[in-house]
């Protein structure tokens, strides 16, 4: 059969629990330290203080080991970001080299063509020469 409880409270049930968890929160009459988490600790839990303890040295452990790792990936965040900044200073050069070594491959090429531009004047000018002077030894 199901416990039977009250349906209403009175007055009197509500303010007396209070006033007795009141009076229970704030006695500082007890002996034990005792950890709102961990409950009460002392020499009487020996076996399980030890549990507590090992367990408490695993988490100190692990914390260790997460700040060692959050440390690590900021490292490695700036290390990237220093490869980041390099890559983009090296693809504005190679930009760069780019379009001078194009500049510069116009300016042989034009340069090319006035050095053969003038050979050939000379080489029409000399033809003209021989062609004045064979003409000119033939008519005397």
């Amino acid at each position: 059969m199901p416990p039977k409880f009250k349906r209403h409270l009175n007055d009197d049930d509500v303010t007396g629990s209070v006033k007795s968890e009141r009076r229970n929160l704030l006695e500082d009459d007890s002996d034990e330290e005792e950890d709102f988490f961990l409950g009460p600790s002392g020499p009487r839990f020996g076996p399980r203080n030890d549990k507590i303890k090992h367990v408490q040295n695993q988490v100190d452990e692990v914390i260790d080991v997460m700040q060692e790792n959050i440390t690590k990936v900021i490292e490695r965040g700036e290390r990237l970001d220093e490869l980041q900044d390099k890559s983009e200073s090296l693809s504005d050069n190679a930009t760069a080299f780019s379009n001078r070594s194009k500049q510069l491959r116009r300016q042989m090429w034009w340069r090319g063509c006035k050095i053969k531009a003038i050979m050939a004047l000379v080489a029409l000018i000399l033809l003209l020469v021989i062609i004045i002077l064979i003409v000119v030894k033939y008519r005397t």
